[in-house]
């Protein structure tokens, strides 16, 4: 130490004092003390505040209370601060190791008395869990050190500074600090000590590691332990009781590998565990291990002996009150969420979680890619200039969080992976990381994503590269050039196992094209599938100043330098709620595959390890949503990899209806995170007779005319709709615009062959550019006939030449309303469009729209590129509940491919439309809301949408894709929106 009191905040060294060797996170018998609860709490602007308060005397009665663990920012109402976000860029100049003076410093301080007995213990262990981002510690005015690494855990000796009776411990913990270069993780900064506080009495002839490593070859399981501890705490005895097996090594030399005969395998889908205790006189350690090999064979990742998939979520610690502090419930809850949606991996995006949370991972079962609390991506603006993991004077700070991440979590079997950071550049510090690795754990690869040369990282990882660029990784013989490689250390990356540590930005209303990524890993072994980012959006709950709640996101704390809504970009919302996109997720991955050939029915088992011998199998048949018949089918159990075939049921098929056959794999038995009866993947064939299209009618003797005009239910005053069964209503208008999802308005790859490509160019800038939010029409024409209308309008934005003539007839058709909407534009547009649709407005009135029931797919919304979860049946629901409560109101609630739509007032049915076909067989979808596309685009929350007294419906010929261009690709060329003529044809008829 110097004698500026604040010089260790500047100091790269990761620890001074008497911190103690990192080690497993273990579960003891050994006495322990946990130190949360209520602390003394003062929160200071700067570092250099005195250290007065260390004193045993001290009086802090007029200091707040908080809670430990909590993030001070998130206490205290806004008292303590606020939650800053930043994505790439610092919240403060680069210029390491120094930070700002204005540095939020939080002084904790608690008594607590030593249990009777623990003078006895050989030694007293004060341990931290989790602390951003640096923190000093005195017990008793005694200074004992300090250490930084926030999501790292962290022990100090405190044996001479605590006796019996009172004490007192003080912590100073500074929010910025020569370790915040390190942590620059895509995240909120949230200061505080968010994790457990554990006094440990370590007592004489106690264990102090254990490391059990496992291995598992056909049927035989392998022990290799490795036992920390003083020559005094031997004997130890090693017993796994359900095994049979019981071990007693007289010193450390006698310690030694154990064979099991019979054992069987640990993988993510069938999680067997053991338990095990390691004992000595003084202490006994219970373990749960699972047995499994993991190695790279070739380009082949395996374990046990056969290729990983991973269908896997990158995973912040995230809950919109705590922040990061763990509740065990909530994220078994969370894990139980993930399973249901076939998500079968974790990467620990980008730090070591909780450790409980690994001991849920083992037990549910999870491959776990555990990443080193370790990204330094705000010096890319400099061009990586001054970047810690290539500068040897962080080399030990480096060195210090791969070893403590390591240490602490080698026991689960579901870490197969070890990664050392994210986004960091690349450098002889992450070298010396890999290498520290490789020696301390040699058969779980290393992986790192910035290593695109492939000198210290045993797989090859990108994220968000392109379908044709992956595909081009996974293609034997492929010379086509990789990110920041030579021919020849392209070659050699291409000899390893690829997985996508980052893919399919689900940010607000997408992903799309998920299916596209699982084709190519079916077809390219070399291809292990990825990790979609991310699981869960980061919205923190507030309130506006009149009492709405919201989730707020970077910028709504008042934060100078913040990232907006880019910590919004979850497969699950901050309320737990999934979105469409993990619907669509869930349907892509599943690990049963079926294909229907004439009548037969072709079964294939995808799954890593586990046969189908937990599902059972069901068909169902539906005409026109409605189900008729259902059963079971016979089939054999596959072993995993296997098919089989088996025939479908002889079913009715119905002459005046859809009849549409559904087959789902379903638990046989309740499992402990789903219950029986839940779907694990599904599929539909279509086995309708097809009927002819009515064909348009073609009207003679047209005359112009304005005036009032009655066609069955519609009334039209000067041609327009004025109202429809005695209801409100105006419209057919033309509307090319939807309000901007996230992906719309990303600037990441570009859609080729528009001028969309331009760089930095979003695809919604190009609509506002083109004014698809602000047309205008002007009305050529209007035109009667018998039992006919026709009107013809030419639109365009108000400042634009471009145009789009819309012609719309309304006719009698066989007794029915029919609408016909000839949508046409003009040469010289140049971009994709977001839709080519009519927008109906309806006016609450005295019976307002308040939901619909439709036959068509659903139960979600869907769109060109998001469309393997939607099925076809009937549906039925609330206006509120057909859109999503993304935390930037954007594009929702699209259903694709109606048939029959009913418009609900009080749950009696106002308005029937059923759709009609175009003359290729497309088929229109729907938006039913309360807001207008304009309106949405103009919010950037939810409380800030005007009240509505207005239903609008959309019915859309074409929708532009999502893709995941908000940090990733544009949509694919075949589901981008190009301006093309299309016909709408509708028929209405009033009521159900």
């Amino acid at each position: 130490m110097t004698s500026d009191p604040t010089a260790y905040v500047s100091d790269p060294a990761p620890c001074h004092g008497a911190l103690r060797t990192a080690r497993s996170w273990l579960h003891s018998d050994a006495p322990s003390l946990s130190l949360n609860g209520d602390w003394r709490f003062r929160l200071s602007p700067t570092a250099a505040v005195a250290a007065e308060f260390t004193a045993e005397d001290f009086d802090d009665h007029g200091w707040d209370s908080i809670p430990v663990p909590a993030h001070w920012v998130l206490e205290g109402d806004g008292a303590h601060g606020r939650p800053a976000y930043t994505n790439v860029q610092f919240p403060f100049p680069i210029d390491p190791p120094h930070v700002p003076d204005e540095n939020p410093t939080g002084d904790y301080r608690r008594h607590f008395d030593l249990p009777a007995g623990w003078t006895d213990a050989e030694r007293v262990v004060l341990r931290f869990d989790g602390v951003e981002s640096l923190f000093r510690v005195w017990v008793n005015g005694v200074e004992i050190g300090t250490a930084s690494g926030s999501r790292l855990a962290h022990e100090f000796d405190v044996t001479a500074a605590v006796r019996p009776g009172d004490n007192v411990v003080a912590v100073r913990v500074h929010q910025w600090s020569a370790a915040s270069y390190l942590e620059d993780q895509d995240q909120w900064w949230l200061p505080g000590i968010f994790r457990d506080v554990t006094l440990l009495a370590r007592p004489a002839g106690g264990i102090e590691d254990v490391w059990l490593r496992t291995g598992y070859d056909g049927g035989r399981g392998r022990l290799d332990p490795e036992v920390t501890a003083d020559p005094a705490a031997f004997p130890v005895t090693l017993r796994i009781p359900e095994l049979g097996v019981e071990r007693v090594w007289e010193t450390a030399a006698d310690v030694a590998p154990v064979d099991v005969p019979e054992v069987a395998p640990w993988s993510a889908e069938q999680p067997r565990l053991y338990d095990v205790t390691v004992s000595s006189a003084a202490e006994s350690i219970a373990l749960r291990i699972g047995f499994r090999t993991v190695e790279i064979r070739g380009d082949r990742f395996l374990v046990n002996g056969r290729r990983v998939v991973f269908h896997g979520m990158n995973r912040h610690e995230a809950h919109p009150e705590r922040g990061r502090v763990f509740d065990e419930a909530h994220a078994r809850a969370d894990l139980a969420r993930m399973k249901r949606f076939n998500v079968n991996a974790i990467r620990t995006s980008h730090y070591p979680p909780h450790p409980r949370l690994l001991d849920l991972a083992d037990e549910l079962g999870f491959w776990v890619v555990l990443e080193c609390d370790l990204e330094t991506h705000g010096f890319e603006k400099n061009g990586w200039a001054g970047n810690p993991t290539d500068d040897p004077a962080w080399r030990a700070a480096c060195l210090d969080r791969i070893e403590r991440t390591v240490e602490r979590d080698k026991n689960h079997p579901g870490v197969v992976m070890w990664s050392l950071g994210n986004e960091a550049g690349t450098g002889a510090n992450l070298a010396a990381m890999s290498a520290w690795v490789h020696a301390r754990d040699p058969e779980r690869p290393v992986h790192y994503e910035g290593d695109y040369t492939g000198d210290y990282t045993d797989v090859y990882s990108r994220m968000y590269s392109t379908v044709p660029e992956t595909e081009q990784i996974g293609t034997d013989g492929s010379t086509a050039p990789l990110l920041g490689c030579t021919p020849a250390q392209g070659a050699r990356q291409r000899t390893k196992p690829f997985l996508l540590c980052e893919y399919a930005h689900a940010m607000g209303n997408g992903p799309g094209a998920l299916d596209q990524y699982e084709e190519l890993v079916h077809r390219h072994p070399r291809l292990h599938g990825g990790f979609v980012w991310e699981w869960r959006d980061h919205g923190i709950l507030a309130t506006t100043p009149d009492g709405t709640p919201y989730y707020a996101y970077g910028g709504d704390f008042g934060e100078v330098v913040h990232d907006g809504n880019f910590v919004m970009d979850g497969m699950v919302l901050s309320d737990d709620v999934p979105t469409p996109g993990l619907y669509e997720f869930k349907a892509v991955v599943q690990p049963v595959r079926f294909a229907f050939d004439g009548d037969q029915l072709d079964i294939t088992n995808l799954r890593h390890s586990a046969d189908t011998s937990d599902l059972c199998f069901r068909w169902r048949v539906e005409f026109d949503g409605v189900p008729v018949e259902a059963g079971e089918l016979d089939t054999p159990t596959l072993a995993a990899g296997e098919s089989g075939r088996v025939p479908l049921p002889a079913i009715t098929v119905a002459a005046d209806a859809e009849t549409w056959l559904t087959v789902e794999a379903v638990l046989a038995t309740d499992t402990a995170w789903a219950p029986a009866g839940h779907q694990v993947a599904t599929a539909q064939l279509d086995r309708s007779v097809r009927r002819p299209v009515p064909p348009v009618r073609p009207r003679s003797g047209w005359r112009p005319g304005e005036g009032t005009l009655t066609l069955g239910i519609a009334e039209f005053t000067g041609g327009s709709l004025t109202r429809l069964a005695g209801r409100p209503v105006t419209g057919p208008r033309l509307e090319l615009f939807r309000a901007p999802t996230d992906n719309d308005e990303g600037t990441a790859d570009r859609l080729e062959g528009s001028d969309a490509s331009a760089a930095g160019v979003s695809s919604a800038e190009l609509w506002r550019r083109d004014g698809l939010d602000r047309l205008v029409a002007r009305r050529i024409g209007v035109e009667h006939a018998r039992d006919a209308l026709r009107t013809v309008d030419r639109v365009s934005a108000a400042d634009s030449a471009l145009s789009v003539t819309v012609e719309s007839v309304w006719s009698i058709e066989d007794g029915e309303l029919e609408l016909r909407v000839e949508i046409e534009p003009a040469r010289g547009w140049s971009t994709v469009w977001p839709r080519i649709g009519v927008h109906f407005e309806l006016p609450d009135g005295a019976a307002p729209v308040d939901g619909a029931d439709w036959f068509g797919t659903g139960p979600l919304e869907s769109y060109p590129d998001s469309l393997w979860a939607a099925r076809t049946s009937r549906f039925s629901a609330t206006v509120d509940d057909l859109s999503v409560d993304y935390a930037r109101p954007q594009e929702t609630g699209h259903r694709s491919r109606f048939r029959r739509l009913t418009l609900t007032s009080g749950g009696t049915g106002a308005l029937r439309i059923d759709a009609l076909p175009d003359t290729r067989g497309r088929r229109p979808g729907f938006t039913l809301a309360r807001h207008t596309p304009q309106q949405l685009a103009r919010a950037a929350h939810p409380f800030e949408l005007p009240e509505s007294t207005t239903s609008h419906l959309f019915v859309d010929a074409a929708q532009h894709g999502l893709g995941s261009r908000a940090c990733g690709p544009d949509v694919w060329p075949e589901f981008a929106l190009r301006p093309e003529a299309r016909t709408i044809r509708l028929r209405i008829t009033a009521g159900a």
